[in-house]
């Protein structure tokens, strides 16, 4: 009996002992980390964020048990600008960073450093699955060839990606180098000048439309809705918009899951709520704000499919998520649905003024959440923050050191604020959108228009804040932005003035 109990005893010692080891190693790695980024989500989208006719549990979850940011911005009002921004750690108009066309090359030079490029140096394994629209190649792209470079050059050790919008062609997933199911009798031809092949395009087709879409997007017409550009072939490989949260919420759980012994980063880009709105049938009238309230719902399953991931993996704890949107929120972006008429009560943009391609305050300030179970305590923060500072404060997070002076050149570290160590954000903050504005303390100046406006985005009459003499608000006071102080103020107009020049001329030491 006694050398049964021994050797009972010593099995438990044992096992507690290895139980003990996997508990150290597993606290000992550094964080997994997740940004989960949204495509035109506004600042009151989301039920957190004090929205009623929509419901996000699992996005209010996250903030409930991270902080919830209340000034946390992207950094353009469009969101190829604030990708690019949230890469490289630099704005985007350094690089006359614009929209772009599904056809475009890369336009992050891969010898440029990126935040992926930084995880790979803290021994992390990397991943982008989800919209990119940063483009692919050196131009006059073959997409029956290798794909490059693209986010494979850029320190993304995996990508599966949508190559721009899902409004754009080429309506296929680009897996790492290659088009994903491409077949080799069938190959894909691009144009953006001319109509090619003989598939139906838009407006030459309306009875069959899902989305009645306006002459920008008469192009080819893919799962009955017509896109910007033309193609032809590839017929295989096209893509489904009501798959994406199943195909894309699989690719990501998959990629945690092959990885979930290492520390990794994902780069998750969900593009919803961006046009055109096809959800998945079983979010189909979940809300009463038609697709777009309805393709809300559906990036709010995706979210919490990745939490439960993590949970089913045991990973949770020790797995940072950062969540935010690239631009502000738009309703009428080319096409007609019972969005644009049964928004009812629901404010997209909150309490603020403007959204997408808005040089007001809605075109930039975005919900930005960040979730960190045990680590980050629960809270609220009105920090002025900027997605340009991921780079740099996450250098700091995981111990590697910025040393090109060429990286990351008007990103800080904001690690304090992530972390709730500090309530002290930006002093000076960049709002980019057709013109330039800029943010110290609750103070808003937006410059004069500079740069020219396309004739789409004029007659959408989109509230883009463009006019010939500057512009000066109080938010403190007036959050909609509808007293313009500049007349009033002209010391403090030309000293908020004077700053954006100062910084726009030279990022170190002038903008934190």
């Amino acid at each position: 009996m006694k050398k049964i109990y021994l050797i009972y005893y010593t099995f438990s010692v044992m096992a507690i002992a290895s139980c003990s080891h996997v508990q150290k190693n597993e606290t000992a790695k550094k964080p997994n980390v997740i940004f989960i980024y949204v495509d035109d989500l506004g600042y009151g989208d989301v039920s957190c964020y004090g929205a009623k006719a929509v419901k996000t549990p699992n996005v209010d979850d996250l903030a409930a048990r991270g902080i919830q940011f209340t000034d946390g911005h992207c950094a353009a009002a469009t969101c190829t600008s604030s990708r690019f921004a949230l890469l490289t750690g630099s704005y985007p108009f350094r690089n006359n960073v614009n929209m772009l066309s599904g056809d475009t090359p890369l336009i992050i030079k891969p010898e440029q450093e990126t935040i992926a490029d930084i995880f790979k140096k803290g021994g992390y394994t990397t991943a982008v699955i989800g919209k990119w629209n940063l483009g692919l190649g050196n131009g006059n792209l073959n997409w029956n060839r290798e794909i490059k470079p693209g986010p494979l050059e850029l320190g993304f050790d995996y990508s599966f990606i949508i190559p721009a919008t899902p409004d754009r062609v080429p309506t296929v997933f680009v897996e790492n180098h290659k088009v994903a199911n491409l077949d080799p009798n069938d190959p894909i031809t691009v144009s953006y000048d001319k109509r090619i092949g003989t598939d139906p395009v838009g407006l030459e087709n309306e009875e069959i439309l899902k989305l009645y879409a306006d002459p920008q997007h008469s192009g080819t017409l893919v799962n009955g809705i017509s896109r910007i550009g033309y193609m032809s072939g590839g017929h295989k490989a096209y893509w489904k918009d009501e798959e994406f949260p199943n195909v894309l919420t699989k690719k990501a759980a998959d990629f945690i899951t092959d990885n979930k012994g290492k520390s990794f980063f994902l780069y998750f880009s969900i593009p919803d709520i961006h046009v055109p709105r096809a959800p998945n049938p079983k979010f189909v009238g979940k809300t009463n704000l038609g697709p777009r309230g309805d393709a809300i719902v559906q990036m709010d399953w995706m979210t919490g499919q990745i939490v439960k991931k993590l949970k089913e993996l045991g990973i949770e704890n020790n797995t940072i998520i950062f969540f935010s949107s690239d631009n502000g929120p738009v309703l009428n972006d080319g096409y007609a649905d019972k969005s644009l008429t049964n928004i009812g009560n629901h404010k997209p943009s909150g309490q603020f003024r403007g959204g997408k391609y808005s040089a007001y305050e809605a075109g930039t300030r975005v919900p930005t959440i960040i979730y960190w179970p045990h680590k980050i305590k629960p809270s609220k923060s009105d920090a002025l923050f900027s997605q340009v500072d991921l780079l740099a404060s996450f250098a700091k997070l995981i111990g590697v050191k910025i040393q090109n002076k060429e990286t990351a050149t008007d990103s800080f570290d904001m690690l304090d604020v992530l972390m709730g160590k500090s309530n002290k954000g930006r002093k000076y903050l960049i709002e980019e959108a057709f013109t330039m504005s800029i943010r110290e303390d609750n103070w808003k100046y937006i410059a004069a228009q500079s740069k020219t406006t396309p004739d789409w985005l004029m007659n959408k009459n989109v509230a883009s804040g463009l006019q010939k003499s500057p512009q000066l608000y109080d938010l403190s006071k007036d959050p909609k932005e509808e007293k313009n102080l500049a007349a009033e103020m002209p010391e403090k107009t030309k000293a908020l003035a004077a700053q954006l020049l100062k910084i726009m001329k030279w990022p170190r030491n002038s903008s934190k």
